[in-house]
């Protein structure tokens, strides 16, 4: 209660602050932007499941993966500890966030490959949403969401730190953003479940998503406004390509 009255005590103090709104503000800002990657893995997880389990599996995953921030938030002393260089290999020290990052790339990697295989291979889309795949587990599902989350909590809150040192406004940051994923999970995955191609261009995105975290784990640094740049201007092509299907099969 001590620690409760403390944070509320806090909260009223920078509420009168306006570089504390500044900062919630962009961090707001990057946790949804840093979101997207997030909800894209899960709409791909989830849309493996039975049609009836999806939802709830979005919503377990995404709550589960919030408590796991704030838990990460709690022990903020703790994780920016984790930068410290452990060992030295090829003139690079390495940390235990970039062994973290390093880890999470080739999970992402292997991930996003793996359902690649499957589409190319002759997997049908269309029966994966329809029936969920033999053998995917609601359990399997969030434990893999909770995996990736774990990464990008990590890369999120030591960049948090670097922007302000108030708990606070990280916590709300971070309730906020979840509460936007909560209310776009749903839709999202329905219009990647019902454009077959959107799949393959979200994989490539985990692809390109998972180069980078391995990139940065071994100390080459890649500006995220490059990635998030190439993403959109993919998603722009691929949205004129469907309007053009569209428009051809009206004329059809």
């Amino acid at each position: 209660m001590t620690y409760v009255a403390g944070m509320i005590e806090e909260l009223l103090v920078l509420a009168r602050d306006p570089h504390a709104w500044a900062a919630l503000a962009t961090l707001i800002v990057m946790e949804v932007v840093l979101g997207i990657d997030n909800l894209i893995f899960i709409s791909i997880l989830t849309n493996k499941l039975p049609e009836e389990k999806r939802s709830n599996a979005r919503r377990i995953g995404i709550g589960l993966a919030v408590i796991l921030r704030l838990i990460l938030l709690g022990g903020v002393a703790f994780i920016v500890q984790l930068t410290a260089p452990l060992f030295t290999l090829s003139n690079h020290a390495f940390s235990w966030r970039d062994l973290i990052l390093i880890a999470g790339g080739l999970f992402l990697i292997w991930k996003a490959t793996n359902e690649v295989h499957a589409n190319v291979a002759g997997e049908h889309p269309g029966e994966t949403m329809a029936a969920g795949v033999a053998g995917v587990t609601v359990v399997g599902v969030i434990g893999q969401i909770l995996l990736l989350d774990l990464v990008f909590s990590l890369d999120s809150i030591i960049t948090a730190v670097g922007m302000t040192d108030d708990i606070p406004i990280m916590v709300i940051a971070v309730l906020v953003a979840v509460g936007l994923m909560m209310m776009a999970a749903d839709p999202l995955a329905r219009f990647i479940g019902n454009n077959p191609t959107i799949v393959m261009l979200a994989l490539g995105f985990l692809l390109m998503i998972g180069g980078t975290l391995l990139a940065e784990g071994m100390g080459v640094k890649i500006p995220k406004g490059y990635i998030y740049a190439a993403m959109a201007f993919s998603a722009l092509i691929e949205g004129l390509n469907m309007l053009a299907r569209r428009t051809r099969r009206k004329k059809r």
